[in-house]
């Protein structure tokens, strides 16, 4: 169960930074209420998890996952680069993440 919520405050955390585009430096109510209400949940989630996943995996999954999702939907939705590098460095990402979750044992 720690492990759902952490991947849950890690998309969470993704959704609060492309909200952050959309808040024009916190201007826009709706954004801005949005993507703090994101922020919270995201953080909760994320000491939800802590109390039994070792702080530093947990922080470092939490920002791998929240990373990867801003740059998928960056590449995809907002016109980002997409070329050979940041794919490969994506999937170098993503390994990490991965192994960081089966070496917290």
């Amino acid at each position: 169960m720690p492990w759902s919520l952490l991947v849950i405050a890690g998309l969470l955390e993704a959704s609060w930074a492309i909200g952050l585009k959309y808040t024009e430096g916190f201007t826009k109510l709706v954004p801005s209420v949005l993507t703090i209400a994101g922020i919270m949940a995201s953080m909760y989630l994320l000491a939800v998890a802590v109390r039994t996943i070792p702080i530093g995996t947990a922080y470092a999954v939490w920002v791998g996952i929240g990373t990867f999702g801003t740059v998928v939907v960056g590449m995809t939705f907002l016109g980002e680069p997409v070329n050979v590098g940041r794919i490969f460095f994506l999937i170098l990402l993503m390994v990490s993440i991965v192994g960081l979750k089966f070496s917290a044992h």
